[in-house]
């Protein structure tokens, strides 16, 4: 029998989860630092909870769950698929981490206080089309404030996004846009019952080009003379104090548009304030197909890799209130950690000492010896420093081949002489230099290397 994994998984190697780790803790860090506090929900969610939130596209790739014991022996198959479905799966592996959390704060409502911000590190599951930057199965880590529709919030995502691709070291540009820009723009052009169509087609641009989306539109119902009108919307140029007047004019009589404009405005002179370090522009194209989006949206491109985005996410003022709290407005960010490892692999990013397990290894010549290396280890280990003992008595150029394939800084020599004189040789790895070092001083000699 073959071993395989399913397409767009993935197993990791410890060099690679050293550098997963690396990404999750700066992520979690700054998640920290502004006061989000950690939550988990589980893998599995019902049907129900997950179903229609994602928009048509995105019901289709939800990982379905078949129900255990003999879920088949009442249902007529020759139903349509929709009918059938539901009683076959009542659960499904969850497509993101925003609609679960709305889930949560709607069931656990008397158990926290609003206005609440959670930070979630957790896998998520889409039926995608494995390729480059996209799997099956992938981490997200998300940050969301929910019961407060200040801007303020919107703001501190753009912060705590500048400041994990800051302690990356990622350029990036953060683009930005509105919903209810999005909805006016629809209603402008005659078409507000298409908002989530044009939504949808509009945020393909990148991938599929202006051509392409202009042909999906006219497959999703609008007429030659409304996707001419939206012209604009792909030629506005300038800067986004120049984009945001020209909308201003445009939404002249057009209240949800103009509401976004405000919105935007306000945003970006918050924005002015703080002075991020990464760019930052308003970006009428950008869409993010979600249905549950309702005001400011966002996504993070990594400069100089061909790659899609890397984080994202949005203002959604009533997920909760599908699960019977209604009015309840929240906003989050989504980090793709897969993408950012990818990210990072590429522009050979990550810190070189991440694939270190132990920093110390005591070479292991029999018994006696042991003894001594068992009790200098456990010194070094109290004091926070990782260190093995090399588990057999084998032979020490297998030893030293050992240390030298996982990355083990400082080699440990501990023979007759050692123990005679409560010293032990230490070897230098990177340099190749030897020296005889008091294990008083141990600890010391290797924490200052």
């Amino acid at each position: 029998m073959k071993c395989s994994i399913p397409k767009g998984t993935r197993d990791f190697l410890p060099f690679e989860m050293a550098r997963r780790n690396y990404i999750f803790d700066t992520i979690r860090q700054v998640f920290k630092t502004f006061a989000f506090e950690p939550i988990e929900t589980p893998s599995l969610e019902n049907l129900s909870t997950l179903m229609g939130k994602y928009g048509e596209e995105g019901d289709k790739l939800l990982f379905k769950v078949l129900n255990s014991g003999d879920f088949m022996k009442d249902v007529d198959f020759n139903q349509d698929y929709h009918k059938v479905a539901p009683l076959i799966c009542e659960r499904g592996l969850r497509y993101d981490l925003t609609v679960p959390f709305a889930r949560f704060v709607v069931q656990h409502r008397d158990q926290i206080t609003l206005p609440f911000r959670r930070y979630q590190l957790q896998p998520v599951w889409r039926a995608d089309r494995p390729q480059k930057g996209r799997y099956r199965e992938f981490y997200q880590c998300d940050a969301d404030m929910i019961g407060s529709d200040s801007l303020i919030n919107e703001l501190e995502l753009v912060q705590m996004i500048d400041e994990v691709f800051k302690r990356l070291d990622i350029n990036v540009m953060l683009k930005i846009n509105n919903r209810k820009i999005l909805a006016g723009i629809a209603e402008l052009i005659g078409a507000p019952d298409k908002l989530v169509d044009i939504t949808v087609a509009i945020d393909k641009l990148d991938k599929i080009g202006l051509d392409n989306v202009r042909s999906e539109l006219f497959e999703r119902g609008l007429t030659a003379e409304q996707v001419d009108a939206l012209n604009p919307v792909f030629e506005l140029a300038g800067d986004t104090r120049s984009k945001l007047e020209r909308l201003r004019t445009l939404f002249a009589n057009v209240e949800i548009g103009m509401k976004g404009v405000e919105e935007m405005t306000t945003l970006f002179d918050l924005v002015d304030a703080v002075k991020p370090s990464c760019g930052i522009e308003l970006d009428l194209t950008l869409a993010r197909g979600l249905n549950y989006y309702t005001g400011a949206i966002f996504e993070v491109k990594a400069l100089n890799v061909s790659i899609g985005s890397i984080c994202g996410g949005g203002r959604y003022d009533n997920l909760t209130g599908i699960f019977g709290m209604p009015n309840v407005s929240g906003v989050g960010i989504s980090f793709g950690a897969d993408r950012i490892y990818d990210v990072l692999t590429e522009l050979q990013k990550f810190p070189a000492d991440l694939g270190q397990a132990a920093k110390v290894m005591f070479v292991n010549f029999g018994a006696k010896e042991q003894t001594y290396c068992v009790k200098c280890a456990a010194m070094l280990r109290n004091a926070g420093v990782s260190t093995l003992i090399y588990p057999d008595a084998a032979k020490t150029k297998k030893q030293m081949d050992f240390a030298n394939r996982n990355n083990v800084p400082f080699v440990a020599f501990v023979g007759e002489e050692e123990i005679a004189s409560n010293i032990v040789t230490l070897k230098n790895m990177t340099t190749g230099e030897q020296e005889k070092v008091p294990v008083a001083t141990l600890v010391e000699k290797i924490q200052n290397v």
